[in-house]
């Protein structure tokens, strides 16, 4: 039969191997909880004639962050982060959201490039002094659509270049589609793409209709 004070030297010795040995910090986070468990339970059990003090806040305050810090790379608890899905030119619906594709910028038309009056007032936000608007005609293997490109996204959006195009939306403007990345998503320049553009199935030049679907 192991003695208390033989599984209060053991939980020691424990400790201070997970401390040696850093670098795995799975082991360390779930030691030190386990450890800081199982010294409050054996310091008030009555069979336990050893006054045990509280573990140092250190340990506690590093095994509780180690264990944020792996939830939090996981995307919270639980949460397991899926890969994004590519799409096509071609697949884009009127009113989705979260739209992710690789294109080519074929031009780029600055539609508004206004300063304000303003711009040297102590009052103005930092960016709303210049508002720059672009038409963007963007391509793939399967279809082109114009993208709105606003402000910082204008000079990403160059002819010539690919980029990828996370988490876009599709704005209505006129009946016609027009994708566009709001500040839930972004815009990376990437290598240049070895697809062949399509440039005879333009989406923005489809327009839609709104019908009004009456509920029997």
């Amino acid at each position: 039969m192991v003695s208390s004070s033989d599984s209060l030297m053991s939980l020691r010795i424990l400790l201070i191997i997970c401390h040696l040995n850093s670098s795995n910090r799975d082991l360390l986070a779930s030691t030190s909880m386990s450890l800081i468990s199982s010294l409050s339970t054996l310091s008030s059990s009555s069979l336990f004639p050893y006054q045990i003090q509280q573990p140092h806040p250190a340990i506690a305050d590093t095994a509780a962050m180690e264990i944020k810090k792996q939830q939090a790379e996981q995307g919270g608890a639980g949460v397991v982060k899926r890969k994004p899905v590519f799409l096509k030119v071609s697949d884009l619906k009127p009113g989705t959201t979260g739209n992710t594709l690789a294109v080519k910028v074929l031009s780029s038309t600055i539609i508004l490039d206004k300063k304000s009056r303003n711009s040297l007032s102590l009052n103005s936000r930092s960016g709303a002094a210049h508002t720059r608007i672009a038409e963007c005609l963007i391509d793939d293997e399967t279809g082109t659509i114009l993208f709105t490109a606003r402000n910082a996204q204008v000079d990403l959006m160059k002819p010539g270049s690919t980029v990828i195009i996370r988490n876009a939306k599709i704005d209505m403007f006129k009946g016609s589609m027009r994708l566009a990345v709001d500040k839930w998503g972004r815009i990376e320049v990437t290598e240049p793409a070895n697809f062949s553009v399509e440039e005879d199935n333009n989406l923005s030049l489809v327009e839609y209709e709104l019908v009004n679907v009456i509920e029997e």
